[in-house]
């Protein structure tokens, strides 16, 4: 019989989208073939302390309960090494952490600095795709669409809120988006329709991050392609989002089922490649690796596309669209995470072959 393939399946982390993670976990977990792989889980709680022992996703799914809740005191601090004490050894580790401490590059940096192989981009994609102000700024490089946008500091806000808001309402006016620079799942963004909306968005994405990010709004529809591959990439069929609130925001996206998926996104063929084209340019251009859901905004009066982020560890929730897409263009869930896998150890050995050992 053949061995085994051990996987590291790595949870939970220190982001606001704690609970996503651990949900896509479940799904993982529960979709990779026993016959194939031994999955270990491996869970960080939100304070940074790793869970080895026993069964981590059903003690922080317990925390979770119980925010407030110290860590179990036998877990391992992630300031005790570059690499756990007690770590597993595994062949390939599989990060499902969303948002900040995990689809940032940060955990991905970890696995090089251990000689692991791992699921997903590498550093600099994760970390590029994970800061919009970044990210914007390669699309616009690579000749990407993308809509018209200003950044600044959390220090520049505070010290000259006035000036901000006066040049944002000259440079983008109402109605715009806000948000943090560095965050997932649309937490801590804010539409804005007039200035105390705006001045309010501003205070609330300062919470979140020293890099604030302002946007004009589109009126658009919601469209995402998943892409997989390494040098090779591929876009799946669009999906579109029919967002159950006035934008796709957390609670849409993972609080109520309200939010309705159409898959495949009702465009005309011709749209559709085009968009699928689009996203496999912007995967490229950040050096995608393994897997990333691309985000448009189609305005709807010039059926114009327009890039809106990337996701380097896209949800994976029973009602995540990156999955779905896979399914509907032939691809479905177990093997989907089977091809993930091989380009995890495919993206090893590459970079292995390197005249210096990363």
């Amino acid at each position: 019989m053949a061995k085994k393939l051990v996987v590291g399946l790595i949870f939970g982390g220190r982001s606001g989208e704690h609970e996503v993670s651990l949900v896509s976990a479940r799904g993982i977990m529960a979709a990779l073939g026993r016959e194939k792989y031994q999955v270990i889980p491996i869970g960080i709680a939100r304070d940074g302390h790793w869970l080895i022992e026993g069964d981590p996703l059903t003690r922080l799914e317990a925390l979770s309960d119980t925010p407030d809740s110290p860590t179990h005191p036998q877990a391992t601090s992630t300031l005790a090494a570059i690499w756990p004490e007690g770590f597993p050894r595994v062949d390939v580790v599989f990060p499902v952490l969303h948002g900040p401490y995990g689809e940032d590059g940060t955990i991905q940096g970890l696995c090089e600095l251990a000689g692991l192989p791992y699921v997903g981009a590498g550093v600099l994609a994760s970390a590029l795709a994970m800061d919009k102000i970044a990210s914007k700024m390669v699309a616009r490089a690579a000749g990407l669409p993308i809509v018209d946008y200003i950044s600044l500091s959390r220090k520049r806000w505070q010290a000259q809120p006035e000036t901000v808001i006066a040049e944002i309402e000259r440079r983008l006016g109402y109605p715009c988006f806000v948000k943090p620079a560095n965050l997932g799942s649309s937490v801590g963004i804010t539409k804005a329709s007039e200035g105390e909306e705006l001045w309010a968005g501003l205070d609330l994405a300062a919470t979140y991050d020293r890099r604030l990010l302002i946007e004009r709004a589109v009126d658009a529809r919601e469209i995402e392609v998943s892409v997989l591959g390494n040098d090779e990439p591929i876009a799946s069929v669009p999906g579109e989002i029919l967002p159950s609130r006035e934008f796709y925001d957390y609670d849409a996206k993972y609080v109520d089922d309200r939010s309705e998926l159409l898959i495949p996104a009702p465009l005309p063929e011709e749209l559709a490649s085009e968009i699928r084209e689009l996203a496999v340019k912007a995967y490229k251009a950040h050096d995608g690796a393994g897997m990333a859901r691309v985000d448009f905004l189609l305005e709807r009066d010039t059926m114009h596309p327009y890039l809106n982020e990337l996701n380097t560890i896209p949800g994976f929730t029973p009602i995540s669209m990156y999955p779905k897409l896979w399914d509907a263009t032939g691809l479905p869930y177990p093997k989907l995470l089977d091809r993930l896998i091989e380009l995890a150890l495919e993206r090893f050995a590459d970079r292995r072959s390197d005249r210096v050992t990363r």
